[in-house]
Order: C-alpha cells, then sequence, then structure tokens
C-alpha cells in the first residue's frame, strides 16, 4: 500500500489559524481625493471571507461606495518570540446588510463567550450598523519570523 504524499501548504504558516486570533487588521481605503486612509478593525475571518462591522458614522462606508479598491494587513510583531507574521490582501470591499449573528461571533473572539460582561458599547449595535465584506483577490502571507539563539 503506497502513501499519497500531502500536498504542502502555499503558505509558509496556518493562514486560517492566524486569521482566527484576536488581532487587528489594519484597512487601506481611499478618500474622496485619492488619498490613501487606514484604519484598524476587528474583523471575523471565515470561509475565505474577511468582514468587519461599519456605520454611517464611518467614513470607510463613503470611500467603499465610491471606491471599493481596498487593501488590508494583519500581522504581529512579537519581539520576545521572535515572530513576525503577515497577512497582506487586496480585493474590492462592499458594504453589505447587518447580521447579528456573525457580528457577536466576531466581537466573542475579542471580548469573550459572556456577552454580559461585556462593555455597553459593545452588548448593542447602531440601527445603521453594516457590515464589510471582502474577497480577497490577492493575497500575500509572510513569515520574518527569526529563530531564537
Amino acid at each position: 500500500m503506497s502513501e499519497t504524499p500531502s500536498t504542502p501548504s502555499p503558505h509558509p504558516f496556518d493562514v486560517d489559524s492566524f486569521l482566527a486570533r484576536p488581532l487587528v487588521a489594519r484597512v487601506a481605503t481611499t478618500n474622496a481625493s485619492g488619498a490613501p486612509t487606514v484604519r484598524p478593525v476587528w474583523f471575523l475571518w471565515e470561509e475565505g471571507v474577511l468582514r468587519w462591522i461599519t456605520g454611517e458614522y464611518s467614513v470607510m462606508v463613503k470611500h467603499l461606495e465610491r471606491d471599493p479598491r481596498t487593501a488590508v494587513v494583519i500581522d504581529t510583531c512579537d519581539l520576545r518570540r521572535q515572530e513576525y507574521l503577515q497577512v497582506i490582501m487586496r480585493g474590492r470591499a462592499e458594504v453589505v446588510p447587518f447580521d447579528r449573528a456573525l457580528a457577536r461571533r466576531k466581537l466573542r473572539r475579542y471580548l469573550g463567550e459572556e456577552e454580559s460582561t461585556w462593555h455597553p458599547d459593545f452588548q448593542h449595535f447602531a440601527d445603521d450598523a453594516r457590515l464589510v465584506r471582502l474577497v480577497p483577490e490577492r493575497t500575500v502571507v509572510k513569515d520574518l519570523s527569526k529563530t531564537l539563539p
């Protein structure tokens, strides 16, 4: 009986596991004059789709409605462990209707399972809450970690 060799991962680390961590994504969009702007966001990565909460309070909605081209960086810089991992994505983001269940799944990653302990700002969603959905057209994954002596 012969063994089938496993297909090596195209990435230097498990991207899904990395993106399951409660990290901060930095999202770049362009403003009305074409200048880049960057915003930090909490995110949810599921089935190849990156999502985050926004609303009419944010200029990001206006930016994406005018120009959906988006770049995202999610990385670590752990000096103690010498871990430097990067996931860089580009694609066209879209503002979509709000999904409370999805939003709660995202918030549990950052705030814990027990919603009653969350700050009130996170227990209720604004009436104009929306989601941004990004299916990356291009993803670059880098492991720039150092080996500890």
